[in-house]
């Protein structure tokens, strides 16, 4: 009998119960449901170099009012754009020696210009979650570089999204 008992519960153990999985998914998707449209933070500078512009607009949209002081976010737009401007010229410098060289380098004379656009890049990421983890997520906020398609031509654009987060139900348990 006692075999048979623990038969059961071990057969119980292996179980997966799917309408757990599908009450959190429909949770989720009510959450997701609230969560409004991204803010998109574009270049607006007048070099770009493999879509990344040499700076941001710092004007507050007035989507993120009550979210975050406009002072924040102009000091983390300031910080995106030093990058920038420290970054980019060095970009530019070896983008034209690139070009010239091209030919006789049979584009090899490429390479340093997508490996430092790449740092870049990666550097500009790296603050955006530095600022993340210092203050956006306790805000429900979610900073990060997206490549878009340009509303005005087919080429692509590196731009900044804010992404607002679905507040976790503190009422719900574990």
């Amino acid at each position: 009998m006692e075999l048979a008992a623990s038969g059961m519960i071990m057969a119980d153990f292996d179980a997966i119960y799917e309408e757990e999985e599908d009450e959190e998914r429909a949770l989720e998707e009510q959450l997701l449901k609230y969560v409004p449209d991204p803010v998109v933070v574009r270049g607006s500078g007048h070099v770009t170099v493999f879509g990344l512009s040499n700076k941001f607009e710092s004007e507050f949209p007035s989507s993120l009012t009550g979210k975050v002081a406009p002072e924040e976010f102009k000091a983390s737009i300031s910080r995106v754009n030093s990058c920038l401007k420290k970054n980019l010229p060095v970009n530019v410098r070896w983008l034209l020696c690139g070009c010239l060289c091209c030919c006789c380098t049979l584009g090899c004379s490429m390479w340093p210009v997508i490996c430092l656009s790449k740092r870049t890049r990666r550097s500009i990421e790296k603050l955006l979650e530095w600022e993340n983890n210092r203050l956006y997520h306790k805000l429900c906020l979610h900073w990060r570089l997206s490549k878009r398609k340009c509303e005005t031509n087919n080429m692509m654009e590196y731009v900044i999204l804010i992404e607002f987060l679905p507040k976790t139900p503190i009422f719900r348990p574990d």
